[in-house]
Parts: C-alpha cells; structure tokens; sequence
C-alpha cells in the first residue's frame, strides 16, 4: 500500500511505536555538542528530499522528489513514518520554511490545476522543479490528513512559510494590482500576510515606509512577525528584501542591516524575540553581488554579523530555537561547497566536524528544535558535486 493512503490515525499508531524519541529533554550545556546523523532517504521514489521544519515532538517538514524526479511533494515525517501530504492539484508542493507547528498543522506551498494567466513563474519558480511553471501556486496549510488552500489577496499566487502554536500562518500574497516595479514575468503586487488563526480569517500586515511591496517568512508564539519589504521586481529575495522587519502589533520596524542595500531577510524568530536570518554587506551592487551573512538580532538592535564559517565568504543563519542555538549554512566564494553550522556561545561550528560518522555530508541545517535536534540537507560523501541530489537528514545531539 502506498504511504499516500495511509490513514493519519494509523500514522500515529505507527509513530508511537518507534522507540527512538526525538524530543527528550534539552541538554543543560551545549558546548561540543556531537551528533548522531540519521538519513530520511527519498520517500516518494526520486532521488532528493528535503527537510525545513522539525517540531517539538521530532515531527520533521519537508519534500521529496517522486520517482523520475520531474515532481515533488511535501512530506511529513512522524518520527521515521513518511506521508505524502499530497497537491493541491497541481504537480508539487513543498514545505520550505520552518512551517511546522507542534499540533502537527503545517504549512507551504502547492501548485494548482489553474494556468497563471500572466505566465508568472512567482516566488515558488525559484524553489519547485521545471513542472511547475505555468501553474498558479499558493500557499497550503495541513492538518489532520487534509491539505487546504490559504487565499490571496485577490491575485492569483501566494506562499505560506511559518505557523505557531496559536495556529497562526504567515506569507505573502499577490493583490490586483499591476506594479511599475516588477520586472516581467512577474505583474502582480504582494504583501506580507497572517492567515488565521480562526478559518478564513486573513490580515494584511503593511511594508516599511514607502516601499510597494513586502513578505513575511516567520512568526512566534506571541504573533511577533518577522520579513522583508521592498520592491516587486521578480519576488524572489534581491531589492524585494530592501529592508528586514520585525511586525509588532501589525507595525512595520525597520532590524536595519549588515551595509548591503538587498537581500536583508531575516528567517526566524523564537518566543524570546530573537531574530535570524541573512542581510548583504557593504559593496553588494544594490544587489547585483550578493554577499550577506548570517545575522541574529535582538531589541533594540543593531544587527549583529554572525560571521562564516573559516575559509567561507557567505552564510545564512535559517533556524533558532529557545536556547538561543542557530543553524544555517556557509558556503565559500560564489556559493560553492556548502556547509551546515550551528552557531551557539558565540561560535560558529562546520556541523560536520561535531557529526564524524554521518553516512551523509551535511550542506544545510534548515530548522532546530528545543531539544537540540537539527534537521537539513546533505549528500553523499562519494557523489557530492554542485549538481549532487541534496539527501534530507535529521542530527540528533548524543544521549538525546
């Protein structure tokens, strides 16, 4: 029987018996932490997965290539049990942020049946496979075996990226109207969004000062919101993250930046209000040069560069979690050789060096959990090129 039919309830059932628990108790002290590295495999039959959520129940968020890898779908792993979560009508879905709750609701992205009818590649052209263009995509949030569509703002494309535990879901989505700033393929204006938490309802949160347009990538349990805004160009990161923001009661404010004037975007923030993400440095050509780091930020600012690992020139920190622990990747000059870190006691560490027998080597670490446990991407030690199938893997600190 295909995973795809299997009921959610027997899922759980299933769940419950594995005997290797992934949220003991968080480890008082962190320092040297080691890990055991566990592959998830390729659950749909291709040959790349991916990971970017993992909750406080070792419940982990992701996508996995289906067989002859032209499409992808999002995958929920309870504990080692995958599930297809399905489409929403169209080819792929993926879950892409840190957009897993811990009532198991998760939220991403999802083609559709419909033809875009401005042949917009939109945000998810940059994340889904070549099937997708010309669909319209937008946001999904799931639950109890059900994938539904969040709406938009009246345009034809949306994103959802995280969710709390208040069953709030943040994101962008395109209005009607037609922007002077978007560079063609893309028309549509878009703004930040929270779906939620009671069905149906939706809030438009505004972009800073006069920027057109704005995006929001995470959210914590107090309803804090953290994203970007700037122009619509192409909607995908550039000069549409002019500025990194923290929404404070729906009110825009500005995190500032490492010197760059794009690409500043901040990509988590715990309950304690400490945000991480990536923002350029000085010389990035209004965006034309990417170079960012890894930034975190706490009230009242400023933000603080959070460095690369030796050798490197850029990374961006992606994950946090309550112990103040941050993972992301750093990569060397032009984005080669990507490697995972945990940065933590003000130390930034090549994840692979705390992980000496992962079967897997570790490129990204997308999200980590309160326990410590850390979920990514990497590949295989013998086949590990630039164009190397990325693998899903979940490091789990020793004694946990």
């Amino acid at each position: 029987m295909k995973l795809a039919n299997f009921t959610f309830v027997a899922a759980i059932a299933a769940a419950l018996a594995v005997p290797i628990p992934l949220a003991a108790q968080a480890p008082a002290h962190h320092s040297q932490t080691h890990y055991r590295v566990v592959s998830l495999g390729v659950p749909l039959g291709g040959s790349a997965s991916s990971t970017a959520a993992i909750n406080s129940e070792g419940w982990i968020a992701g996508a996995s290539n289906l067989t002859g890898d032209l499409d992808e779908h999002a995958v929920l792993w309870l504990y080692d049990v995958p599930l297809d979560l399905g489409t929403l009508g169209g080819p792929n879905s993926a879950v892409l942020w840190p957009g897993l709750n811990d009532f198991g609701q998760a939220v991403g992205i999802s083609d559709t049946a419909k033809t875009d009818p401005y042949g917009e590649s939109w945000s998810c052209g940059a994340f889904l496979p070549a099937s997708h263009q010309g669909h319209t995509c937008v946001g999904f949030l799931w639950q109890w075996g059900s994938m539904t569509a969040l709406a938009t703002l009246g345009g034809n494309n949306g994103f959802a990226t995280g969710i709390n535990n208040r069953g709030q879901a943040v994101g962008w989505a395109e209005n009607t109207v037609h922007d002077p700033t978007c560079v063609p393929p893309q028309v549509l204006q878009f703004e930040a969004v929270v779906w939620g938490p009671r069905p149906g309802e939706m809030q438009q949160l505004p972009p800073y000062g006069s920027d057109p347009d704005g995006a929001a990538t995470g959210i914590n349990d107090s309803g804090q919101v953290v994203g970007i805004s700037g122009i619509c160009q192409n909607a995908v990161g550039d000069q549409s993250a002019l500025h990194a923001l923290l929404w404070q009661s729906g009110t825009p404010i500005n995190l500032g930046n490492l010197g760059g004037t794009a690409w500043n975007t901040p990509m988590a923030i715990n309950d304690n209000g400490l945000i991480v993400g990536f923002s350029d440095l000085t010389g990035d050509q209004n965006g034309n040069n990417p170079n960012f780091h890894a930034f975190s930020w706490t009230r009242p600012g400023p933000m603080q560069d959070l460095g690369v690992l030796s050798g490197d020139a850029i990374s961006e920190a992606l994950g946090v979690n309550q112990e103040a622990q941050i993972v992301g990747v750093s990569y060397a000059s032009g984005f080669s050789n990507p490697r995972a870190f945990v940065y933590e006691n003000g130390t930034m560490t090549d994840l692979n060096s705390l992980a000496p027998d992962s079967p897997l080597y570790l490129q990204v670490a997308q999200d980590i959990n309160n326990s410590g446990v850390i979920v990514g991407m990497g590949c295989a030690p013998d086949n590990c090129s630039a164009t190397s199938p990325q693998i899903a893997f979940v490091a789990i600190p020793t004694g946990n």
